[in-house]
């Protein structure tokens, strides 16, 4: 429940704080003193979205700070799963800044506002004026008629299990465009890999190919080379070997004689040998060299046929070729890949289904079961409101489609008079019959959910009477189970409270400002003498509202 509230600088109010009790508690004032502003700053405490216009004075930070007894509602795990510190007595605050900035903390731990409005939904429910009319809305009487029917847990597995058969569905049709896109390109990509895997592409075989094509194709020029060379290094008497043989005989003779000359006959040596031994191989080259013209044929056309698919690719090496061969081998397997791929899809798709359908089947059934008892409940609640002729038909029917709730569709058809044919809710209830609809409808729920606190704005609205004092019944019948405050214009209501509240407006330095107090019991009795005659108090009005809250 609700324990406390502490706003600083939000619209007409400087410094507020107050607390609230358990039990029933009613807030009244004029119209215009402010109350819309405590729902305002509740509703910022739950997460709805901010901006400077909040904020009395621009230049400094507004601050709403709500306390809860949240010891009794098993909230736990929310806190533990959202990483939240848990504690019985939690603070949530939230700070607006004069540069727009929103923050919000949840027993000063910073959250986001997507979890302060998921903690909200289990901390308070506020019904506003314009939310009697969404009583009409298929969704707000499905989540009625579901609280009723036990169905909150199945509806939201139902929900989930919806998010992946539609998160299965796009991904299968984004397979199957694949595949459309895939086989009008099969052909052609086959082709293309038929050609590259036909050249037989070897990494690195294109500089071998280049270098055995310029030795034969200009063999004839190399033998000849290198015969001059052997020839140069080998005609007596002058050949550079017969030379040098005769340089190394000469340096030997004088080494022997002095070891000064030794390192050059070394050197001398180590020549001969290194041009013999190039010699040699001169010599095996020469043999070596053939003119082959078959080979070269067939080297120039393996050749021209990897220029030919370099251009066609626009690339420059082999190495390159066959990266887009690897590239057209997966496309031309991705077709089969993605057959399979869409074999299992379409499967699991149809197990879904089947499970949907099985938990649509038992939601609706539930829902069946429990038509009744909450016709038979609004019924019993209307009659003690003043609408004893009061009629409902609550129609479910099954379809083929699936909604985020079920496959059901739902109507709630009314009558207020006896003879009066049924019609939809929405177009055949007046205002009057609608706020008494809404509060029945909150007093059933209120017996099947766990919501700490409920805060009713003028839910009064186009009853007054003994009717008024029903309801006021009905909501301290509520106030039992749950914290209940009601804002109100009527008396009735107001003397009903376990606690009174008074919102009201006055100006201070030329400032008007809004402040919240708790009545006394002096003060109430003037209160409710006021609302019940006006500004000019009477002995009678006085009376009535002794005998009201007596």
């Amino acid at each position: 429940m609700l324990t406390s509230l502490s706003i600083k600088n939000f619209a007409l109010i400087e410094q507020l704080s107050i607390d609230f009790s358990d039990g029933f508690s009613t807030i009244t004032g004029e119209t215009g003193a402010g109350k819309s502003i405590l729902l305002g700053a509740l509703g910022l405490v739950l997460g709805k979205r901010a901006d400077l216009t909040s904020l009395k004075h621009k230049d400094e930070k507004c601050v709403i700070e709500a306390h809860f007894d949240i010891s009794k509602y098993q909230l736990h795990s929310f806190f533990e799963v959202n990483d939240m510190d848990y504690e019985e007595q939690t603070i949530i605050r939230r700070e607006i800044l004069p540069s727009g900035k929103s923050r919000a903390f949840v027993n000063d731990s910073p959250v986001n506002l997507q979890e302060l409005q998921e903690l909200g939904l289990f901390l308070i429910d506020i019904h506003s004026q314009n939310q009697t009319q969404e009583l009409s809305e298929a969704t707000n009487q499905f989540v009625i008629i579901d609280a009723i029917a036990g169905n909150q847990a199945l509806v939201l597995e139902f929900e989930s299990l919806l998010k992946t058969y539609k998160n299965d569905k796009n991904h299968l049709s984004s397979l199957l465009l694949e595949l459309k896109e895939a086989n009008k390109e099969q052909d052609y990509n086959m082709f293309l890999l038929d050609e590259l895997v036909a050249a037989k592409l070897i990494a690195g075989s294109q500089e071998d190919l280049e270098n055995t094509f310029e030795q034969l194709n200009n063999v004839e020029f190399i033998k000849e080379n290198i015969e001059k060379a052997i020839a140069f290094a080998e005609t007596e008497p002058i050949g550079v070997i017969q030379n040098l043989k005769e340089i190394k005989s000469s340096l030997q003779k004088i080494a022997a004689i002095s070891k000064e000359f030794e390192p050059l006959y070394e050197r001398i040596n180590s020549v001969v040998i290194e041009f013999d031994d190039i010699l040699t191989e001169l010599n095996q080259c020469s043999e070596k060299l053939l003119d082959d013209p078959k080979k070269l044929e067939l080297i120039n056309e393996k050749l021209q046929s990897i220029y030919l698919l370099q251009k066609k690719h626009q690339v420059k090496t082999v190495d390159e070729l066959l990266f887009i061969q690897k590239k057209l081998e997966s496309k031309v397997l991705s077709v089969d890949d993605l057959e399979i791929q869409i074999k299992k899809i379409e499967a699991t798709i149809l197990n879904t289904e089947k499970e949907l359908d099985e938990k649509a089947t038992l939601i609706h059934e539930n829902r069946m079961n429990a038509t009744p008892v909450l016709t038979d409940k609004l019924l019993q609640i209307l009659e003690q409101l003043g609408m004893p002729n009061a009629r409902f038909s609550i129609e479910i029917e099954a379809t083929t489609n699936y909604f985020t709730n079920g496959k059901d569709i739902i109507q709630f058809l009314f009558s207020a008079n006896k003879g009066s044919d049924f019609g939809l809710l929405k177009k055949v209830a007046s205002g009057g019959e609608m706020s008494r609809i809404m509060l029945a409808t909150k007093a059933i729920l209120a017996d099947y959910s766990k919501l700490p606190t409920i805060i009713f704005d003028e839910i009064d609205t186009g009853v007054s009477g003994e009717i008024a004092n029903k309801m006021a019944a009905i909501m301290s019948q509520m106030s039992q189970n749950m914290q209940v405050l009601s804002i109100t214009h009527l008396p009735q209501i107001a003397a009903k409270g376990k606690m009174h509240y008074k919102v009201f407006k006055y100006v201070s330095n030329n400032q008007t400002q809004t402040e919240l107090k708790i009545l006394n019991p002096e003060e109430r009795v003037i209160e409710i003498a006021e609302m019940l005659s006006g500004a000019v108090l009477s002995d009678s009005a006085i009376n009535h509202a002794k005998a009201l809250l007596n």
